[in-house]
């Protein structure tokens, strides 16, 4: 008999043990699930609802206030200056790059309108995964001078007809920026989105004629990547204060071009933004994000009022862009259980 008390308590156990395996994460332990990360190179998570962080956390020596190379996913936010500019009658999508960029009129570059370089279509000879492919991104930066290199890539396609992933558009869209205010890419940037989200340190990579890269390479602490996400999903209004237009925000976030074909982590692409709609237990979820090589992602979900700004620097390793969507669904799961 002075063993059925032990009985008794391991079998009051049981039911016990079974409801905490079955106790659904919160945000904080979806975070807390990637210390055990073995890669070494996630480095943070910042998840905000209606402009409050609800969840954060950092890993591998980063911190609150190291500034992390967010690669292409600068290239989302070169589309927020461009419909900054538009917005100021500074230019117009339907013009051609030529139009605003004198070095290139007359190329095919400079014959390409803006409304096709911003989504991908521009019909240049420029495809990233294709080392060959004369507009390359690596050639890009490795060119001695990069109006010149711009001038002599050749078209490949009908512009507007084929989605073809490439970083020149981007650049070009960046140099268009500058020709069209009239002022440097960062100054410009600086003045019509970081000072109105009070982002005050960042970084910007320049090519060798001093121009910054408006297809990346800017860092960014993953704070503020999580404010431009909120600026974006407040539809360009950052504390009652007009930033970016909403018609914009709205333009940019479209669904332009199909892409689920050729990224396995998209369905759609707009202007410099991606979207995909996310199953989570059966509930289907859109959201529409920013992505630069490595998993740097700024998740954007309306319907949870939520942004996700994830920095990573597995630069070149194809599982960083399936951890980062892997964590996304683990905090849209653990936040399913919350609402």
């Amino acid at each position: 008999m002075r063993h059925l008390p032990l009985l008794l308590i391991a079998a009051l156990c049981l039911p016990c043990a079974a409801s905490a395996q079955d106790t659904p994460a919160t945000l904080e332990q979806a975070l807390q699930a990637q210390d055990g990360d073995s890669h070494g190179d996630l480095r943070a998570v910042v998840v905000l609802r209606d402009g409050a962080i609800v969840a954060e956390r950092y890993y591998n020596g980063e911190t609150a206030d190291t500034l992390h190379d967010i690669r292409s996913a600068g290239k989302s936010i070169t589309a927020l200056l461009v419909g900054a500019a538009v917005a100021r009658g500074q230019l117009a999508t339907t013009k051609t790059v030529g139009e605003y960029w004198p070095e290139v009129t007359g190329s095919p570059a400079g014959k390409v309108a803006l409304d096709d370089l911003l989504t991908m279509r521009s019909g240049l000879a420029a495809f990233d995964e294709d080392e060959q492919s004369p507009g390359n991104e690596d050639k890009l930066d490795a060119a001695p001078d990069p109006a010149a290199f711009v001038r002599g890539v050749p078209a490949a396609t009908k512009p507007g007809s084929i989605y073809r992933y490439n970083s020149l558009g981007s650049y070009i869209a960046g140099r268009v920026v500058e020709n069209a205010s009239g002022a440097d890419l960062e100054d410009y940037a600086a003045k019509v989105l970081f000072a109105p989200l009070g982002i005050t340190r960042w970084s910007w990579g320049r090519d060798v004629a001093k121009h910054p890269k408006g297809q990346g390479n800017l860092s960014l602490r993953a704070r503020d990547t999580a404010k431009i996400g909120q600026m974006v999903l407040d539809d360009g209004v950052v504390d009652g204060r007009r930033v970016i237009d909403a018609a914009w925000i709205k333009t940019a976030l479209a669904p332009r071009v199909t892409i689920g074909a050729v990224d396995r982590y998209a369905d759609s692409y707009g202007y410099f933004w991606y979207a995909k709609t996310q199953d989570i237990g059966g509930q289907k979820i859109a959201v529409h994000f920013a992505s630069g090589n490595g998993g740097n992602k700024i998740y954007v979900i309306p319907a949870r009022r939520m942004v996700v700004s994830i920095a990573s620097s597995a630069y070149g390793k194809g599982y960083g862009q399936r951890r980062s969507e892997d964590i996304l669904k683990a905090i849209l799961k653990a936040d399913a259980t919350q609402m």
